[in-house]
């Protein structure tokens, strides 16, 4: 597998898509920035790809796997879900 500039560039645009998809699907705003939506992304699309392939699941084909498509999309907001979750602040309040 060759490393190109063209091979990270689109890592970063599916990385950027999948994380956007990922936001899309969890419920509420979360307050998170764009890199990490992006880092996100990158991480559940290399994570869904390789159980993908260990499930049988991804095909080299020429068009779009929706299979692999759907399990990084979930990867991606369950990790949405768990940073924005972390990242909010419970207010406990005493009366």
């Amino acid at each position: 597998m060759e490393l190109t500039v063209w091979g990270i560039i689109t890592a970063l645009i599916v990385g950027l898509i999948i994380g956007a998809l990922g936001r899309l699907v969890v419920p509420g705003r979360q307050d998170m920035p764009i890199w990490l939506t992006m880092l996100i992304g990158v991480g559940a699309a290399l994570l869904g790809t390789v159980i993908a392939r260990a499930a049988g699941i991804a095909t080299e084909t020429g068009g779009i796997d929706w299979m692999e498509l759907l399990i990084q999309v979930a990867l991606a907001a369950v990790a949405v879900a768990l940073v924005a979750g972390v990242g909010r602040r419970r207010r406990v309040s005493r009366y």
